[in-house]
């Protein structure tokens, strides 16, 4: 319907371009690395668990990952939820702590060893170059973008 009226719309669950990164990073490391946990830390204001960023890590990682390990069938939560949520066999855990602004941990395991991928963001200006970018890239855009990575 955007492209009927000739509108850009962006929809884009994190402006800060090194969060973007990271997500990219994380989305190539799941074609070596199947098993992967993503830990979110966010505002205790902060409305909805999991963030749009850990969403959208998930997706991607899902795009190029790999066989996925079969499910541990013998793991017992003693807690309900303690293992995060689930997307599609990735773990999504939220916290909400007063102090934090946004960050986000993707964790891969493999074979004797681990990757981690981190982001943080610790004040709301690291915002501002991504929305001045996305808004300058959709200046004469149609249709939907979903996604910053789409706009690097």
């Amino acid at each position: 319907m955007s492209a009927d009226k000739e509108v850009g719309i962006a929809i884009i669950p994190n402006f800060a371009i090194g969060a973007v990164l990271m997500m990219k990073f994380a989305s190539q490391a799941a074609r070596y690395f199947s098993d992967v946990e993503i830990i979110e830390l966010h505002h205790d204001q902060k409305m909805d668990a999991p963030s749009g960023t850990a969403i959208k890590t998930a997706e991607m990682i899902n795009q190029n990952r790999g066989s996925r390990p079969p499910k541990n069938i013998r793991e017992f939560e003693k807690i309900a939820g303690c293992r995060g949520g689930d997307v599609d066999q990735i773990r999504i855990h939220s916290i909400r702590l007063p102090g934090l602004i946004a960050h986000q941990e993707v964790i891969f395991g493999g074979g004797g060893q681990s990757l981690k991928i981190r982001h943080d963001s610790y004040d709301r200006g690291g915002f501002m170059q991504g929305v001045i970018m996305v808004v300058k890239k959709m200046v004469g855009t149609t249709g939907l973008i979903y996604g910053m990575e789409n706009l690097l």
